[in-house]
C-alpha cells in the first residue's frame, strides 16, 4: 500500500523502520513542528522528522492538521492508509477521510482501557500487572475506534514507563505492520471497542510528578516509576527542586516520618507513609544524576533535613 506515517517522538521510530521494511510504499511522514529544546532553546526537529530526513523523504510539519495546505498535500499524495504513532495532534474528520482506508493507530494500551496521552505511564502508575498495545481505526472519539488487533506486555514489578514504552514500541511495531498488511490484502476486521472497561489516560504534569511523601511506600515507588523518564519525579530539598530516579521500598526498614531522611554508608533511605524507601538516582538543579550516597555526602545532609 501507499502509506502517509503521522508521528513525533522516538517512540515511533520503531514503527518507521518496520514500514521500511515492509512492502509497503512510504510516501511521506507527517509530524509536529520544529520545537524550541535545550537551555538556548534551539529549534530542533522531530525524531521522526529527523528520520525521513535522514532518507530523502519528504516531511510534513502542519500546525494543525486541518490546514488547507496540509490537506491539499495529503489528497495529491493520496496515500491508501496513514498509520499513526504518537503524533500528538487531533486529526479532523476532514483529513481522517482522504486515504482510502483511513487513519490506523497504534495505541500503547488494551482498549478500551486507558484511553488519552499516557496509557503506560498510567498503567504503572495504577500498578497494572500487564497492559498491551492496539491497532485500531482512527475516528473522532478519543481512542474509540475499532479494534484491528492487540498484543499483551507483562508489567515487571520494576518498570519505569520507559522501560515499557520501549518494549511496546518494538512489539506494536510488528503489528502495526501486521495490520496493514491484511489491510492491503482486504482481510483486515477491525471489532468495536466493548462498551465497559473504559478508563482513561490524560497527559502526566509537572506537578503530577511532585513526590507525596506522605502516601504509602508502595505509591510513591508507582509514582516515580510512572513519571522516568518523563516529566521526572521530583521533590524539594532545602527549598530547591531535585529530580529523582526510582525508589526501593525497604520491608522491616526503620520508621520515619514522611520525607525524613536517613543517610547510612551504603543507602539514603526517606520516610512515606508506611516504611522507608531507598532512594536510587539524584539530580540536583544545574548538575549531573548521581547516587544518592554521593549526592547526600555532596550537600552534607543533616539530622533535621527533610524533603518536603
Amino acid at each position: 500500500m501507499r502509506l502517509v506515517f503521522a508521528g513525533t517522538p522516538e517512540v515511533a521510530l520503531p514503527s518507521l523502520d518496520a514500514i521500511e521494511k515492509s512492502g509497503h510504499e512510504l510516501l511521506a511522514v507527517v509530524t509536529r513542528p520544529d520545537a524550541p529544546s535545550g537551555r538556548g532553546r534551539r529549534m530542533v526537529r522531530s525524531h521522526a522528522a529527523a528520520w525521513a530526513d535522514e532518507r530523502g523523504i519528504e516531511v510534513l510539519t502542519p500546525a494543525r492538521p486541518r490546514e488547507p495546505e496540509f490537506l491539499d498535500r495529503l489528497r495529491e499524495l493520496a496515500p491508501d492508509c496513514v498509520p499513526v504513532v504518537a503524533y500528538g495532534a487531533l486529526v479532523p474528520p476532514v483529513a481522517l477521510e482522504i486515504p482510502v482506508h483511513g487513519w490506523v493507530n497504534l495505541h500503547f494500551s488494551l482498549l478500551p482501557a486507558w484511553r488519552g496521552a499516557a496509557p503506560v505511564q498510567h498503567s504503572v502508575w495504577h500498578g497494572d500487572e500487564f497492559t498491551g498495545a492496539s491497532v485500531f481505526q482512527l475516528e473522532a472519539g478519543l481512542d474509540t475506534g475499532p479494534v484491528f488487533g492487540t498484543l499483551t506486555e507483562t508489567i515487571r514489578p520494576r518498570d519505569t514507563s520507559g522501560d515499557l514504552l520501549e518494549r511496546l514500541a518494538v512489539d506494536g511495531a510488528g503489528l502495526l505492520v501486521t495490520v496493514l498488511d491484511a489491510i492491503g490484502a482486504g482481510a483486515a476486521r477491525a471489532v468495536a471497542q466493548p462498551a465497559d472497561g473504559i478508563t482513561l489516560a490524560p497527559k502526566i504534569t509537572v506537578e503530577d510528578a511532585e513526590v507525596r511523601w506522605d502516601e504509602p511506600a508502595f505509591a510513591v515507588d508507582r509514582r516515580v516509576r510512572a513519571t522516568t523518564p518523563g516529566p521526572g519525579a521530583w521533590t524539594t530539598f532545602r527549598g530547591e527542586r531535585v529530580k529523582l530516579g526510582p525508589v526501593l521500598p525497604v520491608a522491616d526498614g526503620p520508621a520515619l516520618k514522611p520525607g525524613d531522611l536517613l543517610v547510612e554508608k551504603r543507602r539514603v533511605l526517606v520516610g512515606t507513609a508506611t516504611g522507608p524507601v531507598e532512594l536510587g538516582e539524584v539530580r540536583a538543579a544545574g548538575k549531573k544524576p548521581m547516587s544518592a550516597v554521593d549526592w547526600a555526602r555532596g550537600v552534607r545532609v543533616e539530622g533535621e533535613d527533610s524533603f518536603s
